[in-house]
C-alpha cells in the first residue's frame, strides 16, 4: 500500500548531488511530491528532505540506493506519525483588502498568520502549517484577489532521539 515516506538524506555539500538523488526517483517513475535542502546540524553535512508517496518496499530500495552515492553519510526514512514536520507559504494581496476589509484581515487571525510586510500596493501575508492548513487560508483569501503565492517543500525533524552524530560515530567504530 502506498503512502507518503519522509525521507531525510545526510551528505557532503557537493555540486550535482541533487541530481544524483533525485535520478534514483525518476529510474523508479516516483513522483517526489516536495523537496527542501539545507544545512545540517552538524558543520559541512546538507540535509535534504524528501516527500515521496511509495510502498514500504519502494522506499527500502530507494533508501538503500541513495545511501550507496559516495557522497551521501546516511538516510533514513520515516512516516508522518515518527516526525514532526512543517511547511511555510507567503500570500501577497493587495493592501486595500486590508485596509478597508475586516473580515481579510479577521481570516488571517483566525488562521494565526501575520502580516510580513505592508507596502503601498500589496501586503504580504505568512502562514505557517501542515499543506492543508496553508491551502485553506489560501481558499479563504482567493476572493479578495491574491497577486502572489509561493510555499515551500516540506522540513521535518524524526522524533526518535538517536541523532546523526551517534550514527556518524557507530559507522566509524565499524
Amino acid at each position: 500500500m502506498e503512502k507518503l515516506y519522509n525521507i531525510s538524506i545526510f551528505t557532503e555539500n557537493s555540486v550535482g548531488m541533487l541530481n544524483r538523488v533525485t535520478i534514483i526517483f525518476t529510474r523508479r517513475h516516483i513522483n517526489i511530491e516536495s523537496i527542501t535542502a539545507s544545512e545540517s546540524e552538524i558543520e559541512g553535512v546538507h540535509r535534504y528532505t524528501i516527500i515521496a508517496k511509495m510502498t514500504e518496499d519502494q522506499v527500502k530500495k530507494v533508501v538503500g540506493q541513495i545511501e550507496k552515492l559516495v557522497e551521501v553519510l546516511k538516510a533514513f526514512y520515516h512516516t508522518d506519525d515518527e516526525v514532526v514536520y512543517q511547511e511555510i507559504a507567503l500570500y501577497k494581496i493587495p493592501v486595500s483588502v486590508l485596509m478597508n476589509n475586516m473580515d481579510a484581515e479577521n481570516i488571517v487571525r483566525s488562521h494565526h498568520a501575520r502580516i510580513l510586510s505592508v507596502e503601498r500596493e500589496f501586503a504580504i501575508i505568512e502562514k505557517t502549517g501542515h499543506a492543508e492548513e496553508l491551502k485553506l487560508l489560501f481558499d479563504e483569501l482567493k476572493p479578495f484577489g491574491i497577486l502572489e503565492y509561493v510555499k515551500s517543500g516540506r522540513i521535518a525533524i524524526t522524533k526518535p532521539m538517536k541523532t546523526l552524530e551517534t550514527y556518524l560515530e557507530e559507522m566509524s567504530n565499524n
